[in-house]
């Protein structure tokens, strides 16, 4: 199965400024599997430790931060001898061995030669709290599920994506069945690892269903564990609430929608611990389309979307005959699983998404991206008869800016001079 973040590794691992690398990511997304197939692939051994399952672990970093006893007790543990620039060492779960987090910092310092690669599911929450975390001493990679693009891959469709890749839409066009039909599989599925493995082995519906239940369960679970009893309900009161959000015209957070007379300052904590976990995404408006976004962000309104659109439909029940059978999917659920796809592939790429709206009129602009060379702002579609009567007005209103608009709907490639049409299947060209 391949990754993205694969060649990201391989560069980290080249690097002549390498430090110690942090993946970050919610649980599931693939980050253990990650680390031991670079290891395996690109190093002659790996020592891994899991910081959760390997008592002795717990201890590890305790008494001191001694490299030569570190790497002895590394080797003690996992039957390997770290070797310098050979041996990927690879602590996962390393918020669970107290002063790991910190420790990384002395093989920056001391012992540069050292490969070394930490993560943890709930690394995030531990990062957001400051504990003893070695600024300015470690990379950081977040990892997220996998994309359409790795979709199509891990599904054997290299040629759909090299055709995409490839950018001749005529040729794109002649194949659109094809790609629907794989996206209409990956709103279904989504892009966890494991669920995607299961679909590609034996398409057993139902038990891709209780897989995408039993990582649901396994991220309630952790906020039981991992905080209070009070700040527990309100997280996942947050969660519960977020496909009512989404089923709304106005896709805007509403506290009320969570219950009768809430307010935010009951609730911005557990909005911040699902963020910290990776389980969900802020999307925050900002009042102008212009450069740099950050300058422009509304920080009181916002979206919130699921890090899955395949644990989006598992999360609202959806049937899979609507959404694998003809093309109810791209028209029902008011767009909900069409912008959970886009700003999951936006957020794969790297992409922080903002959206744009006018308080005085009903006019809104789902996302907004910023690249190197400009400001974009995009509207999302989920079937073929689409209209961009906001983004029109905003780009002839504000013709300085300069902008171009893009459109992701199920209509074929078209280029109207100010706006892209891209189909939705094509989003890895943007």
């Amino acid at each position: 199965m391949k990754r993205r973040a694969f060649k990201q590794l391989k560069a980290w691992k080249e690097s002549k400024n390498r430090k110690p690398l942090i993946l970050l990511g919610a649980r599931q997304v693939g980050k253990t599997w990650l680390m031991k197939e670079f290891g395996e692939k690109c190093y002659d051994s790996v020592a891994y430790v899991n910081c959760d399952a390997e008592p002795l672990a717990k201890s590890l970093f305790v008494d001191d931060y001694g490299i030569e006893r570190i790497l002895f007790a590394v080797q003690a543990i996992t039957g390997v001898k770290p070797e310098p620039c050979k041996t990927l060492i690879v602590f996962d779960e390393i918020q669970e061995a107290p002063r790991g987090l910190h420790s990384l910092k002395y093989f920056q310092e001391n012992a540069p030669e050292y490969h070394v690669m930490a993560a943890g599911s709930l690394l995030g929450i531990t990062l957001h709290k400051g504990d003893s975390f070695p600024v300015g001493k470690v990379d950081m990679l977040s990892v997220h599920p996998m994309d359409f693009e790795e979709f199509l891959e891990a599904n054997g469709e290299y040629a759909l994506s090299r055709l995409l890749h490839q950018g001749d839409w005529e040729m794109i066009d002649i194949f659109a069945p094809k790609f629907i039909e794989q996206l209409r599989y990956y709103y279904f599925v989504g892009g966890m690892p494991e669920v995607v493995s299961h679909f590609i082995e034996n398409h057993d519906l139902a038990e891709m269903r209780r897989l995408q239940r039993n990582i649901l369960e396994a991220y309630r679970n952790d906020i039981s564990k991992h905080s209070s009893k009070s700040e527990s309900v309100r997280i996942g009161q947050v969660l519960d609430s977020l496909p009512s959000q989404l089923a709304k015209e106005n896709k805007k957070f509403i506290y009320g929608v969570i219950k009768q007379g809430a307010r935010a300052k009951e609730y911005e904590l557990a909005i911040q611990w699902l963020m910290d976990a990776g389980i969900i995404h802020k999307v925050s408006r900002v009042k102008e389309i212009l450069s740099p976004v950050k300058f422009y962000e509304d920080m009181s309104a916002f979206k919130l979307f699921l890090l899955d659109c395949g644990l989006f439909a598992c999360m609202v029940d959806a049937p899979s005959k609507q959404m694998l059978v003809g093309d109810n999917v791209f028209k029902e659920f008011k767009g909900a699983f069409t912008e959970q796809y886009v700003l999951q592939q936006l957020v794969a790429k790297g992409f922080t998404p903002y959206y744009w709206s006018n308080y005085k009129t009903p006019a809104e602009i789902d996302f907004v991206i910023q690249t190197e060379d400009r400001v974009i702002p995009i509207e999302v579609k989920a079937e073929e008869n689409v209209r961009a009567r906001s983004m029109k007005n905003y780009i002839d209103k504000h013709s300085e800016a300069r902008l171009k608009g893009l459109r992701f709907s199920m209509k074929r490639y078209v280029d109207q001079g100010w706006m892209e049409n891209v189909p939705l299947y094509g989003i890895i060209n943007v």
